[in-house]
């Protein structure tokens, strides 16, 4: 009697010996993405040097050892977050379906979301403002952000090639300048709201002037593809 029920638990024993790996996979994922979550944040408050993997450790509920476990180094944590960030905003913009779009509309499509992420993720702005400080030494050896800002080119490649197709853009400017310029205006609002907001009395969070602000950028850059 004994051996049928060590019998009949048998697969469900090597079912579960199965599942542990898989949970130890998961759990370890989970972990890493909540160190990421919270370096995030202490990285685009204090900056690389400034910020403590104690502290990340402390918030996470984890220790310095499994961080760097995970990261091999502070400096790895740190490439780890900017990779996660640019990932985030590939993957919101690689969600537009923009091909689908007819070229001036895809253009404000674009451009009102790069607007709407950079507003709603001032930390994106902060970490991007941080490593140009260190001169983009720690993007430099990542093939991953290198990977990942092809697609926005892409995209915007795509687009003039079809805007100048129809007859709807005229101006002879490449993906990489258009993109630019998109990014400049939107990212200025967030890295340099404050002191703006001080010398001019202006607050730029206010709804009324961001509405005004993201129709402003979306017209400027069609009126230039249009007439440029």
């Amino acid at each position: 009697m004994a051996r049928r029920n060590e019998a009949a638990g048998a697969p469900e024993a090597g079912k579960a010996a199965a599942e542990r790996p898989a949970s130890r996979r998961g759990d370890a994922d989970l972990s890493r993405s909540d160190i990421l979550d919270v370096a995030t944040q202490e990285f685009a408050a204090h900056g690389l040097s400034g910020a403590r993997v104690d502290a990340i450790a402390e918030r996470t509920r984890t220790s310095k050892r499994m961080i760097y476990y995970h990261f091999g180094s502070k400096e790895g944590l740190y490439l780890a977050v900017l990779e996660k960030a640019y990932q985030a905003i590939r993957d919101v913009e690689d969600a537009l379906n923009l091909a689908n779009l007819d070229p001036e509309t895809a253009i404000r499509v674009l451009i009102g979301s790069t607007f709407d992420y950079d507003e709603a993720h001032p930390e994106f702005v902060r970490l991007v403002a941080i490593e140009n400080i260190h001169r983009a030494e720690h993007m430099a050896r990542s093939e991953t952000i290198a990977r990942l800002n092809v697609s926005v080119i892409d995209a915007l490649t795509a687009i003039l090639e079809r805007g100048r197709k129809e007859g709807t853009f005229r101006a002879a400017i490449s993906a990489v300048d258009l993109h630019m310029m998109i990014s400049a205006f939107c990212f200025f609002r967030v890295s340099n709201r404050h002191t703006f907001g001080t010398i001019f009395a202006r607050d730029l969070g206010e709804h009324g002037t961001r509405a005004r602000h993201r129709q402003m950028i979306q017209d400027a850059v069609v009126a230039y593809l249009k007439h440029g």
